[in-house]
């Protein structure tokens, strides 16, 4: 790669320049990587509901447009800016939306890595170095000029497009003999699983625990809570068809809310002798979080 290192890369890119539009996959200019930048050619690129909710334009606050949405996904780092030294050229990575400069009085707490610098916001648009984007494309202007338009970043990440640049505390390394397709599942929808019974509930060994919705997050809540020993894992959802992959990640009892006369959280906590130990919403809905949050103990034994 090192014929491009320091020179602006022409890629394809998918392209969305106003809120429900129809995304457009075009040519693109990506810049060289700036100071504590990395600069990766996108390998897999996943999609995530989150994707879909600035696509939609759900918060006006957040809407920037032309846009680069994207943030699972994998890559190898193309070349670094000039300060980079956790990656180099090479190097297999995953994005990361939540950034750790590991400095900050935040980064070195344990009770939080929301740094105050690269934490996760959908408001961010631009890079932190200098406040400007590192993409950019061609219009045609009334009359046949032309100029070239600014691209905005999407959640420190913008993965759809060959080729992207990113703050080196938003890159992870990662080993080049795993099973890249599948690991941009780390970028979102596993990290945040496993990390929230792992890190965030902290669940205990011999407990029990319920998920509600078991679609990538879901699942990986149960990886994680059977990784910690959870003894029983009550896995809720309409989609019958998702209970056999669940059983692969350890659930052991499943709830269809449809064949039920009653609310879920009667018969959770009819099933375990008054409510579980944990619970996880991993839909995004308030009817169900308010389920999730009544099928627990109210006090934990």
């Amino acid at each position: 790669m090192a014929e491009t290192q320091g020179k602006v890369i022409t890629c394809k890119a998918a392209v969305v320049w106003g809120p429900k539009v129809p995304l457009v996959i075009q040519e693109i200019c990506v810049d060289p990587p700036q100071k504590m930048e990395v600069r990766v050619k996108i390998l897999y690129s996943s999609i995530c509901h989150t994707d879909l909710g600035c696509w939609n334009g759900t918060n006006e606050a957040e809407r920037a447009f032309p846009r680069i949405l994207g943030h699972e996904a994998v890559g190898i780092v193309e070349s670094v800016g000039e300060g980079v030294k956790d990656v180099k050229e090479g190097d297999y990575v995953i994005p990361t939306f939540n950034g750790e400069c590991g400095e900050c009085k935040v980064c070195k707490r344990e009770e939080s890595n929301l740094c105050e610098r690269y934490h996760v916001d959908p408001m961010k648009r631009v890079m932190v170095n200098d406040g400007g984007t590192r993409f950019s494309t061609t219009i045609n202007k009334d009359g046949g000029s032309s100029q070239s338009q600014p691209i905005y970043h999407f959640l420190n990440t913008s993965t759809f497009t060959e080729y992207t640049v990113l703050d080196s505390a938003c890159v992870v390394k990662i080993d080049p003999n795993s099973p890249l397709k599948q690991m941009s599942l780390l970028s979102c929808g596993v990290s945040t699983g496993v990390g929230a019974a792992w890190n965030i509930a902290n669940v205990k060994e011999g407990k029990s625990t319920a998920v509600f919705g078991l679609g990538s997050v879901g699942l990986a809540v149960a990886e994680g809570a059977r990784a910690r020993g959870a003894s029983r894992i009550i896995g809720v959802d309409a989609n019958a068809s998702k209970f056999e992959k669940g059983k692969l990640m350890g659930v052991t009892d499943f709830i269809n809310p449809k064949d039920l006369t009653k609310p879920v959280h009667q018969m959770i906590r009819e099933i375990t002798g008054g409510g579980v130990d944990y619970s996880f919403e991993c839909t995004g809905n308030v009817d169900v979080l308010r389920e999730a949050f009544l099928s627990t103990h109210v006090v934990s034994p």
